[in-house]
């Protein structure tokens, strides 16, 4: 699920925004990382979610975009 979200990101920024982005990172791992150079999007698997808590640090920041 990951590698789609990761790839469907790359192809809409590549279409839309002709942006290059770079994945990094494996699905099996839970953690993906698409880099676009000023932003970077982490796509993590539920379990990762919840292990590195990350809402948790940033709770207090201002939410520009949520996707779920």
């Amino acid at each position: 699920m990951l590698d789609a979200l990761a790839n469907a990101s790359l192809d809409e920024m590549r279409k839309k925004r002709r942006k290059k982005g770079k994945k990094e990172g494996n699905s099996r791992d839970g953690w993906v990382v698409v880099d676009y150079g000023d932003v970077v999007v982490h796509l993590f698997s539920p379990d990762q979610r919840d292990f590195y808590r990350l809402e948790e640090l940033w709770e207090d920041g201002k939410v520009l975009l949520r996707l779920q």
